[in-house]
């Protein structure tokens, strides 16, 4: 007990730390929080965009592992942590412009290897297929695919009025625009040349090795269009929980890497196919 209070003390101070160097950039008139650690050792640039209901500094631990090896940048969308909210549409083209103008006016010139968690990671793959020339590779942290989540007006009723009491203003804007966004993904095309690593969570526990998509709709068709968006992507499965990032870093900062150094940084236990997409799984 006394060693899990420990390296919890320990993981929150990491945390401190590194949301402790974010600042106030004026962006277009707008506060918005930016964290950038720059460092001479590589050109790297590695983005980091959040999920629903998420800042900044859930990314602390992986932040930490790589600062050293790459300039790091992460901010907060309008309306969460100490940014400023928006009239602006919440739907992903206005957000991937609204990150790629901070990254902009921050300085920070592409390629940047874009990792993206959860619903970040559906803006992610938009960023990367709007500006596929500004993109040296892309992390999906389990993340929000295309066709996933259905149209807001398809949910059940105690679902939305959940939403509309629970979550603030921008946040339900956004989950209102994620069907929209996902078909802003599939009308654009795929670069096959950048690099794209997907982490997945599959506890182990669950049985057979499968790749858990979170459809609403775990039809067969549904899962074979999310598998052919990336059809060279490296997967890896993890037994974790949704957060990847927060409960096991070390798999973050190993995809990461492997596409910093195009191999990989860390023997898995086990390799395995399944259904033609390679498989590690640690």
């Amino acid at each position: 007990m006394l060693l899990r209070l420990t390296l919890a003390f320990v993981a929150f101070a990491i945390s401190l730390n590194t949301y402790a160097q974010s600042r106030i950039e004026k962006i277009n008139n707008h506060n918005i929080e930016v964290l950038q650690i720059e460092t001479t050792k590589s050109k790297a640039i590695v983005v980091f965009e959040n999920g629903s209901r998420e800042t900044l500094d859930k990314w602390s631990k992986v932040i930490e592992d790589i600062k050293n090896e790459a300039t790091i940048f992460a901010c907060n969308r309008p309306g969460y942590g100490k940014s400023d909210e928006t009239e602006a549409l919440r739907d992903g083209r206005t957000i991937v412009e609204e990150l790629r103008k901070t990254l902009q006016h921050q300085g920070s010139k592409p390629p940047y290897l874009l990792a993206g968690h959860s619903l970040g990671g559906l803006y992610m793959q938009l960023f990367a297929r709007m500006y596929p020339q500004d993109v040296a590779g892309v992390v999906l942290v389990d993340a929000v695919y295309p066709g996933v989540i259905k149209k807001t007006a398809d949910f059940p009723l105690y679902t939305r009025i959940a939403k509309r009491i629970f979550f603030s203003k921008v946040i339900n804007q956004e989950i209102d625009q994620i069907f929209n966004t996902g078909e802003e993904v599939l009308a654009l095309p795929w670069a096959n040349k950048i690099p794209v690593e997907r982490l997945f969570n599959v506890p182990k526990s669950a049985g057979a090795i499968a790749v858990d998509f979170g459809v609403t709709d775990s039809g067969s068709k549904l899962a074979a269009m999310v598998e052919g968006l990336y059809p060279n992507a490296n997967t890896t499965i993890v037994d974790s929980d949704h957060q990847i990032q927060v409960a096991n870093p070390e798999v973050v900062v190993a995809a990461i890497r492997r596409i910093m150094t195009a191999k990989a940084v860390k023997e898995p236990i086990v390799k395995t196919q399944l259904n033609g997409t390679r498989i590690t799984v640690y």
